[in-house]
């Protein structure tokens, strides 16, 4: 156990000492709160170019209702169709023909030379369509400012019903945390995984391990050099929440509007910030015992992509399904499985916690999880033991198999 220690301790502080350490530490929350000060700022401001989209209006009744917005502008044109096509393509501006029978359902044309933004054809479908139903309700008969004027404006005020009774809650902040939570933890198992990789392939290939397994055995130097780097990775966790709790307190009445704050006051931040953590180190140990078996059957990095691809397979899979299904669906029998499985539940179940998962749930998934990352230590160091003195050899499946199966 004191070899363990030591070689956590090696492990920690190497890596802690380190100014790219600090360097990062200092900068990732200063680049998140300027990053949301500039978004705001554009937002408010805005960014966007004007574009100018020249109208020929066959029809008569929309030019003059069309609305100039801050990001497109519309002028009338008295070219001929053709004419203003070739001046389009010329210039590589925007033309908007609207025929004399759109309503009975002839196609609006836009062209230009390159494609037109998402925005600009939306907006123009928008307008269209209602210059021409109003159109229409007037031929009907129908008065306009009665129907404006009897027009619903119903807002959903989100209650959750708890055992301590109706709480406010915001779908809104438990989306925009579900998304956070699981890009980072599908970025931090990679990198910090990667790094448990990299730092077994160094000492492999530049035979230091070979002086090490002399004094402690192979599964206590795997050991060390996880759980120190997993250390490692926490610190700079809770330094980074430290530091931008602390930027966001100072600045945030400025960056942020009251409505964000207030949405973010409905999300249990501390709850979802203690289950990120557990989380974080179970699936980071459960993966870096993988990484750390990958790194010992390779002789360089250029080797590990065979290898790599299985194992990484779960967490890409789960980080696709966090944003098309899980937080759409998050108390569905999909996303529950996904919460459940070790290999996959490090993102689903952090993209269902701001929705609320039952305590057993929970509890069930981080057993699971805890029994995981020990079967796959179990199997990583079987192999870890083999391969860390294998060198020269073009490692396959089958031979890692032959490392599984040796005895001690």
């Amino acid at each position: 156990m004191r070899k363990t220690l030591l070689i956590i301790q090696r492990e920690y502080l190497s890596r802690v000492k380190k100014k790219s350490f600090l360097l990062m530490t200092l900068l990732v929350p200063l680049l998140l709160m300027g990053m949301t000060a500039l978004v705001a700022y554009l937002t408010h401001t805005g960014g966007d170019a004007i574009t100018e989209i020249a109208v020929i209006d066959r029809n008569g009744n929309f030019i003059s209702q069309l609305k100039n917005s801050r990001t497109l502008v519309f002028l009338p044109t008295s070219e001929n169709f053709e004419a203003a096509k070739l001046t389009a393509r010329k210039n590589g501006s925007f033309v908007l023909y609207i025929p004399e029978n759109v309503e009975k359902g002839a196609n609006v044309q836009l062209v230009s030379e390159k494609k037109a933004p998402m925005f600009v054809t939306n907006e123009i479908e928008n307008q269209i369509n209602n210059i021409l139903r109003y159109k229409l309700l007037q031929d009907a008969g129908i008065d306009i400012e009665t129907l404006e004027s009897i027009k619903a404006n119903v807002s959903i005020e989100y209650k959750e019903l708890t055992d301590e009774g109706e709480k406010e809650t915001n779908a809104t902040a438990a989306y925009a945390i579900s998304f956070a939570a699981a890009i980072l933890i599908y970025l931090c198992l990679f990198i910090y995984g990667a790094q448990v990789m990299r730092g077994v392939i160094e000492e492999k290939t530049s035979r230091i391990v070979e002086v090490i397994i002399s004094s402690v055995k192979p599964f206590q130097l795997m050991l060390g050099k996880i759980i120190g780097i997993g250390l490692v990775g926490l610190t700079q966790f809770l330094l980074w929440i430290v530091l931008s709790a602390l930027a966001t307190k100072v600045t945030s009445t400025e960056i942020l509007p009251y409505s964000v704050l207030g949405a973010l006051q409905t999300i249990p931040v501390g709850y979802v910030l203690v289950t990120f953590l557990i989380y974080f180190l179970g699936g980071y140990l459960l993966y870096s015992a993988l990484f750390a078996a990958v790194g010992s059957a390779v002789d360089n990095e250029t080797e590990t992509q065979q290898f790599m691809f299985p194992i990484t397979l779960p967490l890409l899979f789960t980080y696709i399904m966090a944003f098309s299904f899980i937080v759409n669906n998050p108390n569905s029998t999909l996303s529950f499985w996904l919460s459940m499985i070790p290999f996959t539940s490090p993102i689903a179940m952090m993209v269902r916690v701001p929705f609320g998962v039952p305590d057993w749930q929970l509890y069930l998934s981080v057993s699971l999880l805890i029994a995981g990352f020990i079967c796959t230590t179990w199997v990583a160091a079987r192999i870890y033991r083999v391969g860390i003195l294998m060198y020269g050899k073009k490692t396959s499946y089958r031979e890692i198999v032959k490392w599984f199966m040796y005895k001690e």
